[in-house]
C-alpha cells in the first residue's frame, strides 16, 4: 500500500464518512461511534475533503481541519484521512471507485447523515453511488422527514433495509441502504463557525 494510506486487508468492511469537517465536532464523533455499532463495521475512515463542490465558500486549510478532526475523533477503529486529496478526487463517486480499485477485496460502506440524503439528488452521479456501495444513513436533528421524502429515498425505496437489518447492510449487494435512528446531538459545523469557534 502507498505510504500514508491506511492499511486494510481483503475481507475487511470499512465505513466511509466524508465531509468538510469544517470543523469536526462531537456530533461527527457521535454518529461515527453509532455507525460502527449499528452497521457492525470493522473500521470507519473519515474522508476529510479538500473542498465541497456544493458549497460556494471554501473550507479552512486541510491541515487545520485534519488536526482538529484527530483531536475530536479518538477511537481505535477510526482513521482520519485525507484520501480524497491523495486520490485527486472531488466527487464521491470518483472517491469510492478509486478506493475500490486501491483496496481489492475490501468492502466499503458509504455513510452519511440524513441531511445529506435529503439533498443527495444534487450530488454528481448520485444514482451510480447507490450501485457502487451499500449506504448507511444516520438520523440528524430535524432531518428525518425531509430525508425520507427526498428524491433519492423515493427512487431507491425498494432497496431500503429496515433498521433491524442494519447489521446485514455490509453484506448486501448494492443498491442497498438503511436509515437508522439514534440519540441526537445538536452540534453543527455551521453553528460553530457562526459563533466564532473556528
Amino acid at each position: 500500500m502507498r505510504e500514508g494510506w491506511p492499511l486494510a486487508r481483503p475481507g475487511r468492511v470499512i465505513g466511509l464518512l466524508g465531509g468538510s469537517f469544517d470543523p469536526a465536532h462531537a456530533g461527527h464523533a457521535h454518529i461515527t461511534r453509532e455507525a460502527l455499532k449499528r452497521f457492525r463495521l470493522d473500521e470507519i475512515w473519515w474522508l476529510v475533503t479538500p473542498g465541497n463542490p456544493l458549497k460556494a465558500r471554501g473550507p479552512a486549510e486541510l491541515d487545520d481541519r485534519m488536526r482538529v478532526a484527530r483531536e475530536v475523533m479518538r477511537h481505535p477503529k477510526v482513521r482520519v484521512t485525507a484520501l480524497e486529496a491523495r486520490l485527486g478526487t472531488r466527487y464521491t463517486a470518483e472517491t469510492i471507485s478509486g478506493l475500490q480499485e486501491a483496496y481489492p477485496g475490501v468492502t466499503f460502506v458509504w455513510l452519511m447523515g440524513a441531511d445529506n440524503l435529503a439533498t443527495f439528488h444534487r450530488w454528481q452521479r448520485w444514482e451510480a453511488i447507490f450501485h457502487m456501495a451499500p449506504i448507511g444513513v444516520l438520523a440528524r436533528p430535524g432531518e428525518r422527514i425531509s430525508a425520507r421524502l427526498s428524491p433519492a429515498a423515493r427512487r431507491f425505496r425498494p432497496f431500503k433495509l429496515s433498521a433491524r437489518q442494519a447489521g446485514t447492510l455490509k453484506r448486501r449487494v448494492p443498491p442497498a441502504w438503511c436509515f437508522v435512528n439514534m440519540p441526537m446531538r445538536d452540534e453543527s459545523s455551521t453553528a460553530i463557525r457562526a459563533g466564532g469557534g473556528w
